[in-house]
């Protein structure tokens, strides 16, 4: 078939086409994004099909079918189960845990009586036996294939007619039609779309690894993740003992929703009560140290923000903040001294999450100022006391989210008194005063106006 393909050259970040290669995408403004692919041309002919057009008030309705993978953090991500006939996209680094928390899930599913289908190109079937047995899923109703033509793959899938397909990679599995090598964008793309119309047509639920390059997003187009229902990526230390699962998009469930885990000589093990890891072990009141409430998702966790004041020795100080974005707490920085009136133009100011998380929320805006006025003032802030609210340029502690979830945590957790913007306790100030008439034990709720009020109490 002489002439059948076409060059055109794709961007990987929106997806644009162009006739050459550039050096910046014109669409999205994206450097080194544009990747040169081979498709057909039969994919430019756009053969007329009469459309179906239904009203949208007799779109007839169906309830998700969901199943539970005996992972409860993992079920929690989800949206509370797999969606029957869903495909999941997860990510993360190399060695973070991936195929071994899915091969727990498929274990899980194995138990209560549902076929499925683990298609890895990455191992040995050996290799994965190796594994399931380090984790204590060996069970009949997996099985394991080392193939990746992609055509074989779901042709086997049709023949066995599992319950869950895993596809480990998505950057190893390749269509022979199509001229290139694996993990291209064309391959990722047209393999994908294979496997999500078997997904969707079968009604088999699908989970799919993707890589992730040295920055961190997904390898291959983006069009990847715009296919998929929903996207999760494993996140955490190498060298740490502790896994953060985060949906960064999910049709069937609440996006930012997040499981936490432990790696442990037998895989990975759930975390129902993630506060109680992120909270230093050290129970000593301590300069630097403040407890902030963060929400993620549905979900509120405690969480430690340490900082360390040090006096510089270079003409610029030195600002670094691990865990948040460092910009965001240089402008708290700058703030805390043109309004709290707290000279820090001669110290290096360093500040740090516990436990390894990432905060992406500006609610951890006040604990941050009172941990770098606890340590510059060499003052411990007192125990069992929390603080969340987001600080404005004019020092404004302005409203977050979510702030009655976060209060009852809190006291749940045995905090005394916490923190918290002012118009937040206006308008949850009934429910406030009603679980502080339930309360039993003594707890505080403390409106604040401005960062002001927290820095004097501190100093």
């Amino acid at each position: 078939m002489k002439n059948s393909f076409k060059q055109v050259f794709v961007c990987t970040s929106c997806g644009a086409t162009h006739p050459k290669w550039l050096g910046k995408c014109p669409d999205c403004s994206a450097w080194n994004s544009i990747q040169e692919e081979t498709v057909s041309k039969s994919h430019f002919n756009h053969n007329s099909t009469k459309a179906t057009v239904v009203p949208l008030p007799k779109v007839e309705e169906k309830l998700e079918k969901r199943i539970f993978c005996g992972v409860p953090e993992l079920d929690r991500v989800l949206g509370g189960g797999l969606v029957v006939g869903s495909l999941v996209l997860l990510s993360g680094d190399p060695g973070i845990g991936k195929s071994t928390l899915l091969l727990q899930a498929l274990n899980g599913l194995a138990q209560r009586g549902f076929k499925v289908l683990y298609a890895s190109g990455e191992e040995s079937c050996t290799q994965i036996k190796l594994r399931a047995e380090r984790l204590g899923s060996l069970n009949p109703n997996i099985l394991v294939t080392n193939e990746t033509n992609i055509h074989s793959i779901l042709e086997a899938t049709k023949q066995i007619c599992p319950h869950v397909l895993v596809v480990d990679s998505i950057q190893t599995v390749y269509n022979p039609e199509l001229p290139g090598s694996p993990g291209n964008v064309s391959q990722i793309r047209e393999c994908t779309n294979l496997i999500l119309q078997t997904a969707k047509g079968e009604g088999i639920s699908t989970f799919v690894i993707g890589h992730v390059t040295k920055e961190g997003s997904i390898a291959g187009p983006k069009v990847l993740e715009h296919l998929v229902d929903t996207v999760m990526h494993l996140e955490g230390d190498t060298s740490s003992g502790y896994r953060i699962l985060r949906a960064n998009k999910n049709r069937f469930g609440s996006t930012g929703e997040i499981g936490v885990f432990a790696m442990q000589g037998h895989g990975l093990v759930d975390i129902p009560n993630p506060s109680s890891v992120f909270l230093d072990e050290n129970k000593r009141s301590c300069e630097g140290a403040a407890i902030t409430v963060s929400m993620e998702g549905t979900r509120p966790l405690l969480i430690e923000v340490q900082v360390l004041v040090g006096k510089t020795s270079f003409a610029s100080p030195r600002r670094l903040a691990t865990g948040f974005d460092t910009n965001r707490f240089t402008i708290l920085l700058a703030v805390l001294e043109k309004r709290a009136g707290l000279y820090l133009s001669n110290v290096d100011v360093y500040a740090n999450v516990t436990g390894g998380f990432k905060i992406f929320e500006p609610a951890i805006d006040l604990a941050t100022a009172a941990a770098v006025a606890s340590s510059l003032f060499n003052k411990p802030l007192p125990v069992k006391t929390a603080f969340f609210g987001e600080v404005s340029l004019s020092g404004e502690v302005r409203m977050v989210n979510h702030a009655l979830p976060r209060i009852l945590e809190a006291y749940k957790l045995g905090f005394e008194k916490i923190y918290i913007p002012l118009r937040n306790y206006q308008q949850e100030k009934e429910h406030i005063l009603k679980l502080l008439e339930k309360a039993e034990k003594p707890f505080f709720v403390i409106p604040i106006e401005s960062v002001n009020e927290v820095i004097r109490f501190d100093n």
